[in-house]
């Protein structure tokens, strides 16, 4: 699994294009804000930590298509489902999940507190967003593992990826922009939807690469 790992990883940035399509898409969703809401730095410090969120969560969805698509163009997939059948096949997924998140959504989640600086986001603000984002999108890698093993076969099934994981990935949206905004708001709570978002990546690390799995392994006979 660690050698798995670190091949994801190696192949993942030997491209050079995941985690920087990520980032500069990333930062395009929010340098586009200030023009469509207008320069109040008020109205952006109140709407960044959802800014941040929803600018994220787009870019996850970016390169969903490549967590299996490279596998199955060069028929390494067939002999990662045949070697899983072996083991846990959900392990296998799990590890490629864990190995995409490293690459192409870890960045995000780094760079993510230079962006609430240009949303004017306070310190609390900052913070909050970025532990959220942390805590929160692995739940996004690990459900839309799923969407990618169903699509995996399409010849040009990342629009497919998008509209599948896109509803199922809402609440991780929701606790994760509450949570946030806990941090600056007095009334508002910060601990109870942090804990939720954290148990809905903790449950998508089990549920996913199940239904991944399950969908491989019988997209590849």
């Amino acid at each position: 699994m660690w050698a798995l790992y670190l091949r994801d990883l190696r192949l993942a940035f030997r491209a050079g294009s995941g985690a920087l399509t990520g980032v500069i898409f990333f930062l395009a969703v929010i340098a586009t804000i200030p023009f469509g809401v207008g320069p109040d730095l008020n109205l952006l410090a109140r709407i960044g930590p959802a800014i941040l969120w929803i600018g994220a969560l787009l870019s996850c969805l970016l390169g969903l298509d490549r967590l299996f698509q490279a596998d199955r163009e060069d028929g390494s997939l067939d002999l990662l489902v045949l070697e899983a059948d072996r083991h846990m096949p959900a392990l296998t997924v799990l590890v490629k999940c864990l190995a995409h998140w490293t690459a192409s959504v870890l960045p995000l989640v780094v760079a993510s507190p230079l962006l609430g600086l240009f949303m004017n986001m306070p310190a609390a603000g900052i913070g909050a967003t970025t532990l959220t984002l942390l805590a929160g999108t692995p739940a996004i890698a690990f459900i839309g593992a799923a969407g990618a093993a169903v699509a995996v076969a399409l010849p040009r099934g990342g629009v497919l990826i998008s509209v599948l994981v896109l509803p199922l990935a809402i609440p991780v949206l929701i606790f994760g922009v509450s949570a946030s905004y806990g941090a600056v708001n007095d009334p508002e709570p910060f601990l109870p939807p942090f804990l939720i978002l954290a148990a809905l990546t903790l449950f998508s690390a089990v549920v996913g690469p199940v239904a991944a799995a399950v969908a491989l392994k019988y997209g590849t006979d």
